[in-house]
């Protein structure tokens, strides 16, 4: 599994970029165990060209699963042992073939661009580590398994970066965290951390009311 970086649209540069410099502490307070514990799984970040421009892949997780249950995310999973190497090329193999089996994602049709250092969710215990994909040649996608997953879609980055779907989540437990307010839901948690650091270190980023706050048990 190569991460190739030529080709890539000139709208992407500034991403490319920000992979090649960002540090693990600028992404997440939360960085993996340093005695190697946690449980390896990896997540696809698949940006690629709609009718708005650049636009971002997630899922709604289905209302009945035990853990993370509604929540919208990345597709992902937990690595198998066929993916390989957790250092190597493991996680890579494990975004694709967990976006392939929740959306019908053909992989080959995804250059995968960059590998961000891997963060932790402590609740879960997973240590996760964030895939970047160009998807050149996109495929229909849409639920596999209604069990796994209620719901797949794209979000233009142009919604993401709207000051006015932008909001701070006042967390059950008393922290905030940002969120973002599209397609009827809202984005919180490990993905939209994610999705605001790569806005802000790409320069992707527009000024938004870091006053507004949403409760977070109210969406939750």
């Amino acid at each position: 599994m190569d991460v190739r970086t030529e080709g890539l649209p000139a709208w992407l540069d500034p991403v490319l970029q920000a992979v090649k410099t960002v540090e693990p502490a600028q992404l997440s307070r939360f960085l993996p165990p340093e005695d190697g514990a946690g449980r390896q799984s990896a997540v696809l970040i698949l940006l690629g060209e709609g009718e708005r421009g650049p636009e971002l892949l997630l899922t709604e997780r289905a209302g009945s699963l035990r853990s993370h249950a509604g929540q919208l995310s990345f597709p992902g999973g937990s690595l198998d042992p066929a993916d390989g190497d957790p250092a190597g090329a493991g996680p890579i193999r494990a975004a694709l073939r967990e976006a392939q089996e929740e959306t019908g994602l053909d992989p080959r049709g995804v250059q995968v661009f960059g590998v961000l250092p891997k963060l932790y969710i402590p609740v879960s215990g997973f240590v996760v580590t964030p895939v970047l994909g160009w998807w050149r040649d996109p495929s229909p996608v849409g639920v596999v398994d209604p069990g796994e997953t209620a719901r797949v879609f794209t979000v233009p980055v142009a919604d993401l970066t709207d000051p006015e779907h932008r909001a701070m989540a006042v967390h059950p437990r008393g922290h905030k965290s940002p969120v973002f307010l599209v397609e009827s839901a809202v984005v919180w948690g490990f993905t939209a951390g994610v999705i605001d650091r790569i806005l802000h270190y790409a320069g992707w980023e527009r000024p938004w009311n870091r006053e507004r706050l949403v409760p977070l048990e109210h969406h939750a």
